[in-house]
């Protein structure tokens, strides 16, 4: 698939400012400016987050009622209950809180709950608040959800059971009956960081607690790698509060885990210091994979054992878990994209702006992971659809720069029930509708996504040469982590490289790149991208899209690049500056 580069500017006095004040290099002082920071103490407080920059907690809107409703639960000897959403920010969230609770008030008298994805669905449910009901509980606490769940709220409110909601998706105009209600999305609430994960919420709900109560920080503080791995897992921007916390999380991950954490990285092998994208894509999906395949409980489980034997137990249960998810993924993909490679023979698919595909036989819990393999081939909006009981229910998945949930919001005529943002969403809807629903769906992409949008964009930090490829430039580099949405890991761009003649197809998929810019030589490594062969082996020079890694090898580590895209040299649009 063709993409679009676009180089991203900085303002060159800036720059120059920030690099005589830091004495570092110039590439990465573009860098940082790119990302607004522009002075001395700017700097000294992005590379050294400090714990002590958290915002006060009870800035939050409803934090006092929220503190003084738990207290008076313990004072009473109220049951309470924990609930909390399926994913990765949920379970984690659930984790935290309840095991915090379960310390400072009667470990009998707390409990947690989690919807099973496939009978309950997203968000409060009523067979949730009946469970309460039925098990004397007179306070739930919801984390990562509850802010669109008012008929349930007013369902629980009317068998005498008072909510606190912890929540950070956007409100509605119309809030939940609940007794307090923290998110500092609402338009009145004057906490500062508007950004926070569910977990995050959760955590201030932990800190107030804790400081009303006399406690040390440290009570706290012992969540933190669980909220990292909430900020990395739920893709919330890096940036922040947010940054602050995974900084910190990080280090206590790597030095003082939570078992349930130590159990999932000792079981995928993993012996190097654990970093925010091993949390993306090592430890979350396995959490996931928990209310994807079945039951969600057991993540919470993993994260509250007390012992680490208990903790691989229930690693290996959601490892296992994954395993299957995995080859449900695998299976219904290439059955999609055989789908869709059919529609196009048939009936011209290349012309549609968006892609709808049902059958009634994939796993539910899988359909969004799928939508997004098939945006990696054919780059529109997708919505993949599966039996669910009577109904018919999905994902959506968007593509840059358009919103989803507003075109999916176009077609609630043909729905029952959706909900989402701007990247996804879900919807159910009867089987007779399916038809209707997916011709409304592809007219109201059609009028509404603009052609830029259906090529994939790489956006480039910046134009690096091999000779600039230093361990001090990369040690430095190392520095801006950890790297998520709002702090990503800087792009480069390198000009006019050439292939030694050594570089290689591996695994049929792969590329084992040894390329040389002058007389500076670099090996790398490009997943996926074997099509973009010939350009290599052509003998002209290329530019190539890389960031940077650290490689081990015989306890030996050389720097390598890790190639995203790569193109003739003659082929680029932007301005030209061959490296001397």
């Amino acid at each position: 698939m063709q993409k679009r580069w676009k180089l991203l500017e900085a303002d060159e006095e800036r720059v120059s400012v920030l690099q005589e004040a830091l004495d570092m290099d110039p590439v990465l002082c573009r860098i940082l400016v790119q990302r607004g920071i522009f002075t001395v103490e700017q700097a000294s407080c992005y590379f050294h987050p400090r714990l002590e920059d958290l915002p006060d907690p009870w800035i939050m809107k409803d934090m006092r009622k929220a503190v003084d409703r738990v207290l008076c639960a313990f004072e009473k000897k109220e049951k309470i209950l924990v609930y909390g959403d399926y994913d990765v920010d949920g379970t984690t969230a659930v984790a935290c809180l309840f095991h915090f609770l379960q310390k400072k008030h009667d470990p009998d008298l707390v409990e947690f709950y989690i919807p099973h994805r496939a009978s309950e669905g997203y968000g409060i449910s009523r067979t949730g608040i009946d469970f309460a009901k039925a098990n004397g509980f007179t306070l739930i606490i919801s984390v990562d959800c509850g802010i669109k769940s008012g008929e349930m709220i007013e369902y629980a409110r009317s068998l005498e059971m008072d909510f606190i909601v912890c929540d950070h998706h956007m409100p509605d105009a119309h809030l939940p009956p609940a007794i307090a209600i923290l998110n500092p999305k609402q338009k009145d609430c004057p906490y500062p960081y508007k950004d926070l994960s569910g977990c995050g919420v959760g955590f201030k709900l932990i800190s107030a607690l804790a400081g009303e109560m006399g406690l040390a920080d440290g009570e706290s503080y012992r969540y933190l790698d669980l909220v990292a791995t909430a900020i990395a897992g739920d893709i919330v921007p890096m940036d922040g509060e947010n940054r602050i916390l995974a900084y910190h999380g990080l280090e206590k991950a790597n030095k003082d885990p939570n078992n349930g954490i130590k159990a999932l990285v000792q079981l995928s092998g993993m012996n190097q210091e654990l970093k925010a994208h091993n949390l993306v894509y090592m430890i979350s999906p396995r959490i996931n994979a928990a209310g994807r395949m079945g039951d969600a409980r057991k993540a919470v489980e993993l994260f509250i054992s007390p012992d680490f034997e208990k903790a691989m137990e229930f690693a290996r249960l959601l490892h296992a878990d994954n395993t299957d998810r995995k080859v449900a993924d695998t299976s219904m993909t290439e059955e999609a994209l055989a789908l869709l490679e059919g529609m196009e023979k048939d009936t011209g698919q290349p012309c549609r702006k968006s892609t709808v595909l049902f059958q009634p036989h994939w796993h539910k819990g899988v359909v969004g992971i799928v939508a997004l393999r098939l945006i990696e081939k054919y780059y529109r909006p997708t919505v993949v659809l599966t039996r669910s009981g009577d109904l018919i229910a999905g994902s959506a998945r968007s593509v840059s720069g358009f919103n989803v949930y507003e075109a999916i919001h176009a077609c609630r005529d043909h729905l029952l029930e959706y909900g989402g943002h701007y990247a996804a969403a879900g919807m159910t809807m009867l089987p007779e509708q399916m038809q209707a629903f997916s011709l409304k769906f592809e007219e109201t992409v059609a009028s509404m996504i603009g052609p830029g949008s259906l090529v994939p964009e790489i956006v480039l930090d910046a134009e690096l040469t091999f000779d600039a490829i230093t361990p001090a430039f990369y040690d430095t580099l190392c520095r801006m982590q950890p790297f998520g949405p709002g702090n990503s890991s800087p792009v480069f761009v390198a000009r006019y490289a050439l292939d030694t003649g050594y570089s290689r197809i591996v695994k049929e998929q792969h590329i084992r790149f040894s390329l040389h810019q002058g007389a500076r030589q670099l090996n790398g490594i490009g997943f996926g991208i074997a099509d973009k062969f010939p350009l290599l082996s052509a003998g002209e020079p290329i530019d190539i899209v890389f960031t940077l890694e650290e490689n081990e090898w015989n306890e030996q580590k050389t720097l390598q690049l890790k190639v995203i895209d790569l193109d003739l040299s003659r082929n680029w649009t932007g301005p030209v500056t061959p490296p001397r």
